[in-house]
Protein backbone atom coordinates (compact mmCIF):
# COMPACT_ATOMS: atom_id res chain seq x y z
CA UNK A 1 0.00 0.00 0.00
CA UNK A 2 2.88 2.41 0.56
CA UNK A 3 3.54 2.82 -3.18
CA UNK A 4 -0.09 3.80 -3.75
CA UNK A 5 0.42 6.81 -1.48
CA UNK A 6 4.01 7.49 -2.55
CA UNK A 7 4.07 7.08 -6.35
CA UNK A 8 4.18 10.20 -8.51
CA UNK A 9 4.69 10.66 -12.22
CA UNK A 10 8.43 11.02 -12.86
CA UNK A 11 9.52 12.66 -16.12
CA UNK A 12 13.24 13.23 -15.47
CA UNK A 13 15.76 10.42 -15.07
CA UNK A 14 19.42 9.93 -14.29
CA UNK A 15 21.68 8.19 -16.83
CA UNK A 16 21.84 5.04 -14.70
CA UNK A 17 20.60 1.96 -16.54
CA UNK A 18 17.78 -0.06 -15.02
CA UNK A 19 18.89 -3.55 -14.06
CA UNK A 20 17.31 -6.44 -15.96
CA UNK A 21 16.14 -8.02 -12.69
CA UNK A 22 14.12 -4.89 -11.91
CA UNK A 23 12.71 -4.78 -15.44
CA UNK A 24 11.56 -8.39 -15.10
CA UNK A 25 10.03 -7.67 -11.67
CA UNK A 26 8.01 -4.78 -13.13
CA UNK A 27 6.83 -6.99 -15.98
CA UNK A 28 5.81 -9.70 -13.49
CA UNK A 29 3.83 -7.11 -11.54
CA UNK A 30 2.16 -5.86 -14.72
CA UNK A 31 1.15 -9.36 -15.77
CA UNK A 32 -0.23 -10.09 -12.29
CA UNK A 33 -3.04 -7.61 -13.00
CA UNK A 34 -6.64 -8.77 -13.24
CA UNK A 35 -8.23 -8.88 -16.68
CA UNK A 36 -11.73 -9.47 -17.98
CA UNK A 37 -12.43 -13.23 -18.06
CA UNK A 38 -8.71 -13.68 -17.33
CA UNK A 39 -7.99 -13.02 -21.02
CA UNK A 40 -4.60 -11.37 -20.32
CA UNK A 41 -4.44 -9.59 -23.70
CA UNK A 42 -1.10 -7.91 -22.99
CA UNK A 43 2.34 -8.05 -24.52
CA UNK A 44 5.16 -5.68 -23.61
CA UNK A 45 7.94 -4.13 -25.66
CA UNK A 46 10.94 -3.17 -23.54
CA UNK A 47 12.82 -0.43 -25.37
CA UNK A 48 16.37 0.46 -24.31
CA UNK A 49 17.70 1.51 -27.72
CA UNK A 50 18.33 5.30 -27.43
CA UNK A 51 17.43 5.97 -31.07
CA UNK A 52 14.12 4.13 -30.75
CA UNK A 53 13.40 5.95 -27.48
CA UNK A 54 14.06 9.27 -29.22
CA UNK A 55 11.62 8.30 -31.98
CA UNK A 56 9.00 7.21 -29.43
CA UNK A 57 9.36 10.57 -27.68
CA UNK A 58 7.90 12.12 -30.83
CA UNK A 59 4.85 9.82 -31.03
CA UNK A 60 2.54 12.50 -29.61
CA UNK A 61 2.74 16.10 -28.41
CA UNK A 62 2.86 14.78 -24.83
CA UNK A 63 5.64 12.18 -24.99
CA UNK A 64 8.69 14.45 -25.24
CA UNK A 65 10.06 13.61 -21.80
CA UNK A 66 10.49 9.97 -22.85
CA UNK A 67 13.61 11.13 -24.70
CA UNK A 68 15.59 11.27 -21.45
CA UNK A 69 14.54 7.84 -20.16
CA UNK A 70 16.93 4.87 -20.22
CA UNK A 71 13.96 2.54 -20.69
CA UNK A 72 10.47 2.75 -22.18
CA UNK A 73 7.86 0.06 -21.73
CA UNK A 74 5.30 -0.16 -24.51
CA UNK A 75 2.33 -2.19 -23.31
CA UNK A 76 0.29 -3.56 -26.21
CA UNK A 77 -2.90 -5.57 -26.51
CA UNK A 78 -4.18 -8.25 -28.84
CA UNK A 79 -7.90 -8.29 -29.66
CA UNK A 80 -8.57 -11.89 -28.71
CA UNK A 81 -10.54 -13.53 -25.99
CA UNK A 82 -14.07 -13.81 -24.75
CA UNK A 83 -14.39 -10.22 -23.46
CA UNK A 84 -13.88 -7.87 -26.42
CA UNK A 85 -14.01 -4.21 -25.55
CA UNK A 86 -12.23 -4.59 -22.21
CA UNK A 87 -8.66 -4.38 -23.52
CA UNK A 88 -8.10 -0.81 -22.38
CA UNK A 89 -9.37 -1.65 -18.90
CA UNK A 90 -7.15 -4.73 -18.74
CA UNK A 91 -4.09 -2.78 -19.88
CA UNK A 92 -4.86 0.04 -17.45
CA UNK A 93 -4.68 -2.40 -14.55
CA UNK A 94 -1.39 -3.80 -15.87
CA UNK A 95 0.16 -0.34 -16.29
CA UNK A 96 -0.88 0.69 -12.78
CA UNK A 97 0.76 -2.46 -11.37
CA UNK A 98 3.92 -1.67 -13.35
CA UNK A 99 3.98 1.92 -12.02
CA UNK A 100 3.51 0.80 -8.42
CA UNK A 101 6.25 -1.81 -8.71
CA UNK A 102 8.61 0.76 -10.26
CA UNK A 103 8.06 2.98 -7.22
CA UNK A 104 8.60 0.03 -4.87
CA UNK A 105 11.94 -0.66 -6.60
CA UNK A 106 13.15 2.95 -6.21
CA UNK A 107 12.46 3.83 -9.83
CA UNK A 108 10.31 6.50 -11.39
CA UNK A 109 7.93 6.21 -14.31
CA UNK A 110 5.10 8.01 -16.05
CA UNK A 111 2.08 6.73 -17.98
CA UNK A 112 1.69 8.33 -21.41
CA UNK A 113 -1.48 7.40 -23.24
CA UNK A 114 -1.23 6.31 -26.86
CA UNK A 115 -4.52 4.43 -27.37
CA UNK A 116 -7.14 5.14 -28.54
CA UNK A 117 -5.44 7.74 -30.79
CA UNK A 118 -5.11 5.80 -34.03
CA UNK A 119 -2.47 8.14 -35.45
CA UNK A 120 -0.32 7.76 -32.32
CA UNK A 121 -0.84 4.01 -32.23
CA UNK A 122 0.26 3.79 -35.86
CA UNK A 123 3.39 5.89 -35.21
CA UNK A 124 4.42 3.55 -32.39
CA UNK A 125 3.63 0.51 -34.57
CA UNK A 126 5.97 1.78 -37.30
CA UNK A 127 8.78 2.73 -34.90
CA UNK A 128 8.83 -0.70 -33.22
CA UNK A 129 7.61 -2.78 -36.19
CA UNK A 130 4.67 -4.05 -34.14
CA UNK A 131 2.61 -6.73 -35.95
CA UNK A 132 -0.77 -5.71 -37.37
CA UNK A 133 -2.72 -7.79 -34.83
CA UNK A 134 -1.09 -6.08 -31.82
CA UNK A 135 -1.97 -2.55 -30.70
CA UNK A 136 0.16 -0.05 -28.77
CA UNK A 137 -1.63 1.11 -25.63
CA UNK A 138 0.81 3.46 -23.89
CA UNK A 139 4.40 4.52 -23.39
CA UNK A 140 5.82 4.13 -19.89
CA UNK A 141 9.24 5.80 -19.63
CA UNK A 142 11.10 4.50 -16.61
CA UNK A 143 14.41 5.04 -14.84
CA UNK A 144 16.12 6.25 -11.72
CA UNK A 145 14.46 9.54 -10.76
CA UNK A 146 16.31 12.82 -11.27
CA UNK A 147 13.44 14.65 -9.56
CA UNK A 148 11.33 14.13 -6.48
CA UNK A 149 8.24 15.64 -4.96
CA UNK A 150 5.57 14.53 -2.51
CA UNK A 151 2.39 12.98 -3.78
CA UNK A 152 -0.70 15.20 -3.62
CA UNK A 153 -3.55 14.12 -1.39
CA UNK A 154 -6.34 13.64 -3.95
CA UNK A 155 -8.95 12.34 -1.55
CA UNK A 156 -12.15 14.40 -1.71
CA UNK A 157 -14.78 13.29 0.77
CA UNK A 158 -17.48 15.15 -1.14
CA UNK A 159 -17.03 12.65 -3.99
CA UNK A 160 -17.99 9.74 -1.74
CA UNK A 161 -21.67 8.82 -1.78
CA UNK A 162 -22.88 6.39 0.86
CA UNK A 163 -25.82 4.13 0.07
CA UNK A 164 -26.95 2.47 3.29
Amino acid sequence: MNSIFHRVSIRKYTDQKVEEEKIMQMLRAAMAAPSACNQQPWEFYVVTNPEKIKELSQASPYTGCAKGAPLVFVPCYREVGVAPGYYHIDLSAAVENLLLEADQLGLGAVWMGIAPGEDRMEKVRKILDIPEDLFAFALVPCGYPAESRPQQDRFKEERVHWVK
